[in-house]
């Protein structure tokens, strides 16, 4: 594989079939693709757990050269993580309307406000393995809340 090609694929891969590229609100539209996919595809929660880790990988590896063609830390370009983020949020809950609009509502309030300890994670880590971890938390984040609101 040619250097342009790693190049392209690299940035299809962390821009999320570039995505990103939206010059509004790209971190949204990342995170709207992986509605789209919950909503269509419904992964069991162990198929999402599995789909999520493979993801993780690739949008770390891929977040961490994407940072150099694209010139600066986690650019707004690199919308894998919102992506992976959101498949951790919904893991083992209803795949209900309600749900997955609930799990985008709040995963998108822990991605932007970034409460500790995400915030901490996010000025720690560097690289590619700082661009997904402190979504990775804010899926966590809203995982609990979730799990916590089928509770009552």
């Amino acid at each position: 594989m040619g250097n342009r090609s790693k190049v392209f694929l690299t940035k299809a891969v962390a821009s999320v079939f570039f995505i990103g590229h939206i010059p509004v609100a790209p971190g949204t539209f990342g995170t709207l693709a992986a509605v789209a996919f919950v909503w269509g595809v419904k992964p069991e929660a162990a198929s999402m757990l599995i789909i999520s880790a493979v993801l993780f990988l690739a949008g770390t590896a891929s977040s961490h050269y994407a940072e150099t063609f694209y010139g600066s830390r986690d650019s707004g370009h690199i919308v894998i993580d919102e992506f992976v983020g959101y498949l951790v949020s919904i893991i083992s809950l209803p795949q209900t309307a309600g749900y997955i609009i609930a799990a985008f509502v709040i995963f998108r309030f822990f991605d932007i406000v970034k409460p500790p300890p995400i915030k901490n994670v996010e000025r720690k880590l560097h690289g590619g393995l700082g661009v997904m971890m402190d979504d990775v938390l804010a899926g966590i984040a809203t995982n609990m809340v979730l799990q916590a609101w089928k509770l009552v």
